[in-house]
């Protein structure tokens, strides 16, 4: 399904809301869940399990004893455990008092440390496991490319095309594609020219035709906070013109940005068998490389596509799991490694969003198909439990350091101390809200 015809028919202001919050209630609801089964196995009971915070639109008790609402604000959620002073599970010190022992232990402060550990720790670790399972799932659904390249289909571009579905490549421009892992390895280095030859398999015969270069300018994805979101390019859009010049490949594209230096540049744009011209101005970004450092460039914010879809193959449950798993961590790696350098001053601290930035990324990805919405809510599964492992107080993080300090010590923080942390790790956590924001609306 393509969300862009929604956006257009109900409207981009409610198309975002609605992706967003539908999004942001899927890994909540991941996340709180963690919690709750997890504790419901450790033996703690569980008052309520709230999605969203305010008012309650819908209640029901289970067997259990645990209140399920939906609330009015839709902007997270929470589980009270029995023993718990509020949603943010502080403490409460008098939950225990004259509880026999066996009605204690049902309570978190009267479980015990392993108990407490486990259900705190299982939050993010949900959102892992779900991120995981989705990138598996994607990978299930979508397969792999087969090992011959083989062209499932052509896609629309305002050139003449000889390839066909069906077709096996077996050279391009004279180069043979030999192994699977560098088959297209060369496409950079092919002459920059509108057409080139390739030797496809075709019904059984090999044969020569002429068609674009492999690597037109083809729009797949859309970057968020980009310039060509603002310019409001699609994926599909062929860019044949920067400032009047021909761009036979999107290399040469690259080359144009790069060499703008900034300044304004005039697109023209084919879309749909018509073609419109569009001006919008590069920004710098800083680019994560293979070898864990940054590159500063300048860019548009597209990511550019083959000029055919290359048919695929089915993937092995096991294989699967392992791709979602290094997906996974993936982002958590890049995730820290872009936090660490932007505290360092390696890179621009406009790489940070804030919620505005987050829902603008839900947002654009939604309006590109429900492919790439399921994915940007799994990398932002992956990100939300990282960043609730974070030692600050009032995060998950935050109780497993007190966890690990009662294991140590023998017994728990005073809770005078544990009230002061609680209040200084809430305005650590506002006051990096507020950095994002404002590193949403002045960073371009």
């Amino acid at each position: 399904m393509d969300f862009s015809a929604l956006t257009s028919s109900f409207g981009s202001g409610l198309f975002g809301t609605v992706v967003v919050i539908l999004a942001l209630s899927v890994i909540v609801t991941v996340h709180e869940y963690g919690h709750y089964i997890v504790g419901r196995w450790c033996g703690i009971k569980a008052d309520v399990f709230s999605l969203g915070f305010g008012k309650p639109l819908y209640q029901r008790t289970d067997k259990h004893g645990t209140l399920w609402q939906v609330a009015a604000i839709p902007l997270g959620g929470y589980v009270k455990f029995a023993g718990d002073a509020n949603a943010a599970s502080a403490p409460d010190a008098h939950a225990v008092e004259g509880l026999a022992p066996e009605e204690a232990r049902h309570t978190m402060p009267g479980a015990p440390l392993w108990a407490r550990t486990l259900t705190v720790a299982a939050g993010p670790m949900f959102n892992f496991i779900f991120s995981a399972l989705v990138f598996a799932g994607m990978v299930l659904w979508f397969g792999q490319a087969k090992a011959d390249l083989e062209i499932a289909s052509v896609k629309s571009v305002p050139y003449e095309v000889a390839l066909q579905e069906g077709d096996t490549i077996l050279a391009i421009g004279g180069v043979p594609l030999t192994e699977e892992g560098e088959r297209m390895g060369f496409v950079e280095t092919l002459p920059r020219t509108g057409m080139v030859d390739y030797l496809v398999e075709r019904d059984g015969q090999e044969i020569t035709v002429t068609a674009p270069h492999p690597m037109p300018v083809i729009v797949d994805t859309v970057s968020p906070k980009s310039a060509a979101r603002d310019a409001r390019l699609q994926g599909g859009d062929v860019i044949t013109h920067a400032d009047g010049e021909a761009l036979p490949t999107f290399y040469d594209l690259q080359e144009v940005v790069e060499q703008s230096d900034g300044a304004a540049i005039t697109l023209t744009v084919w879309r749909d068998g018509e073609s419109f011209e569009t001006e919008l101005t590069p920004r710098r970004r800083d680019i994560p490389l293979v070898d864990g450092g940054y590159e500063t460039r300048w860019l548009i914010g597209i990511v550019g596509g083959l000029l055919f879809n290359v048919a695929t193959e089915p993937v092995g449950i096991g294989e699967a799991l392992s791709i979602g798993v290094q997906g996974v961590w993936s982002v958590i790696t890049q995730s820290l490694a872009g936090l660490y350098n932007m505290i360092v001053g390696t890179i621009s601290t406009c790489n940070l969003s804030g919620a505005v930035g987050m829902a603008g990324a839900v947002t654009t990805m939604a309006s590109q198909g429900i492919d790439r919405y399921i994915e940007i809510i799994a990398v932002i599964s992956t990100a939300i439990g990282l960043i609730n492992l974070f030692p600050i107080p009032v995060l998950d993080g935050g109780h497993l350091v007190f966890y690990a300090y009662e294991a140590v010590r023998g017994k728990p923080l005073p809770d005078r101390a544990v009230g002061v942390m609680m209040t200084i790790g809430l305005a650590v956590i506002m006051s990096f809200m507020l950095f994002g924001l404002a590193a949403d609306f002045l960073c371009k």
